[in-house]
């Protein structure tokens, strides 16, 4: 017990002395030495300044460069004297940077000369910088047209053996996922080479294969810039950003063991893939309308479900952006915070803090805001606070897990919402699934089977018998009926598919389903009085979209059964 005393004793003492010393510098950099104090205890080290000062240097003269911006060079100093600026400033101009001084404590400076271990570590002397360069991101890019072009530049790469070889693969990688608009990058060990892939438009396409010792060197380079640990080889989340032209594009990076080596997936978090138009999203006429006129209502509650993946959060956004105004307070409980949207309060939930999405709606109640976003409705406390706050004159968009809108009633009564209250709260309950478009340039128009041309009359004949119009969705009910398959040309990746669109249904709560709400009614009841409202359901939507030549039957039949009674 002594010893854990003394451990703990000596502990808060160095503490206190590292405390002092802080503040000791604080004083002698403003009053003795007239520069600017800096503490970098909770600042990153940029990597690529650490390239202007040798490590054996930066230890013997008691200094640390900490940032580079431009040809601007951040130093900082632990006993600054006029010689010692006087030869650096000479040194420094002669390599063509600009340097600023600062002065830092002894702690400041040893986390700098930790981050030259730590980069000696990755072998850097052999694979060049560190840090992902935006302009050199957006020049390589300028050469990528096709995911074909990715594997021609690296292999190139590989051929000419250049210097910082791994700088340049890394970067080819990047450049090429967000040029052809990929979401995710995959690099998977295998037993003697690994693959690496391209998820686009929903879809995995492989890009091509590299030898293991490639791989090696590139999971290092990824650890260092994600701000993993290099010697663990446990599951391990990092992310870093990279600044092209006035956007932050950030790349969320995740490693988990496998068989032959780690598995590598980095989720690009591009701004501009989630500023979709509410216009563009694939929505029907009758449907937009309905939306338009629940969102502009001052309360309520708009809930969208759908599988993992199948843009949900991208919708809500959207309802975000088109109802923005600086006349409103909007707060949005998410998890993660993966898109930031300017003049919207968000906050990210932290369940080790206890802050999840039940403490965040109670918080964000109390800050007076008119529009909340949750990003998930999972327990019953939740579901509760969510439906009074739609009561209390907040308009509140959110998510739930159900299969279908229908689902969306039975779900909240479930989690113990009472159903005479949910008849005043609930405005809308949309459905959705994402499905691929056919690309324009190179479809090729294809028969139906038998099978097929069945149960796609099926379906137009039950949206006729529900009174739906048609001809507004330019479909003739009584013309033979024409299917488009994909091909492939270089336009679309030789996937025969081109960017993603919804498929909806939807459920406004109206005179009808109040009614039948309070008797806690099942998914079918719903469907059967909900079928009136005049919304397509997702089938019948998805088989307008196939009609009409914008995606094929095989992607709708991936997300929605057609022969679904």
């Amino acid at each position: 017990m002594s010893s854990f005393n003394d451990e703990k004793s000596n502990k808060q003492l160095d503490e206190l002395y590292k405390e002092e010393e802080e503040e000791l510098v604080q004083v002698l950099a403003e009053s003795k030495y007239g520069l600017p104090y800096i503490n970098l205890s909770s600042i990153g080290i940029d990597n690529e300044s650490l390239r202007a000062i040798s490590q054996e240097d930066a230890r013997k003269l008691n200094i640390g460069p900490f940032k580079l911006s431009g040809k601007n060079l951040f130093i900082a100093l632990r006993t600054p004297s006029p010689d010692l600026i006087k030869n650096l400033t000479e040194e420094m101009h002669n390599k063509n940077y600009v340097p600023t001084f600062y002065m830092a404590s002894t702690a400041s400076l040893n986390k700098i000369w930790n981050r030259y271990d730590e980069i000696s570590m990755a072998e850097n002397s052999r694979i060049g910088g560190i840090d992902i360069s935006g302009e050199v991101l957006m020049e390589t890019a300028g050469k990528i047209q096709k995911m074909q072009d990715v594997e021609v530049l690296i292999t190139d790469v590989m051929k000419e053996g250049q210097l910082h070889k791994i700088s340049k693969i890394l970067e080819i990688i990047l450049a090429g996922a967000i040029s052809i608009k990929a979401s995710d990058i995959h690099i998977e060990a295998e037993e003697d080479r690994c693959r690496l892939r391209f998820r686009l438009d929903g879809v995995l396409q492989d890009v091509m294969f590299f030898k293991m010792d490639i791989y090696h060197l590139l999971n290092s380079r990824l650890k260092l810039l994600s701000g993993m640990k290099l010697t663990n080889k446990t599951a391990q989340d990092g992310r870093f950003a990279i600044m092209i032209g006035e956007e932050e594009i950030s790349i969320r990076n995740s490693m988990i063991p496998g068989s032959y080596g780690e598995s590598i997936v980095m989720r690009i978090l591009d701004p501009k893939s989630i500023q979709v138009n509410l216009e563009d999203m694939g929505i029907e006429p009758y449907l937009f309308t309905i939306i338009m006129e629940e969102i502009a209502k001052p309360n309520g509650m708009i809930l969208v479900t759908g599988p993992t993946g199948s843009g949900k959060t991208t919708t809500l956004y959207a309802f975000l952006r088109k109802i923005y105004s600086s006349e409103i307070k909007i707060i949005t409980i998410e998890d993660p915070v993966e898109y930031h949207l300017t003049g919207i309060t968000q906050t990210q939930t932290d369940s080790e803090k206890g802050y999840t999405f039940l403490e965040g709606l109670r918080s964000a109640l109390r800050q007076d805001p008119d529009v909340v976003m949750v990003g998930e409705i999972r327990d019953a406390e939740t579901a509760k606070i969510a439906v009074e706050s739609a009561l209390t004159g907040h308009l509140v968009f959110s998510t739930l897990h159900t299969n279908n809108a229908a689902g969306v009633i039975p779900r909240l009564i479930d989690l113990e919402v009472n159903p005479k209250i949910l008849v005043s709260a609930l405005s809308l309950s949309i459905a959705q699934r994402l499905v691929r478009k056919l690309c324009q340039i190179c479809k090729k128009e294809n028969a139906p089977t038998e099978e097929e041309a069945k149960s796609i009359k099926t379906i137009l004949d039950g949206a006729v018998t529900e009174g739906k119009d048609l001809t507004k969705y330019k479909i003739d009910i009584n013309a033979p009926i024409k299917l488009f398959k994909a091909v492939g040309c270089e336009k679309c990746n030789m996937t025969g598919y081109k960017g993603r669109m919804g498929i909806f249904e939807a459920i406004r709560t109206d005179e009808s389903i109040e009614k039948i709400m309070p008797a806690n009614p099942s998914e079918r009841e719903i469907k059967k009085v909900a079928a009136l409202q005049g919304i397509l359901s997702m089938r019948q939507d998805g088989v307008i979209k196939i009609l009409n030549g914008i995606t094929s039957i095989d992607e709708v039949r991936s997300v929605v059964d057609l022969l679904e009674e």
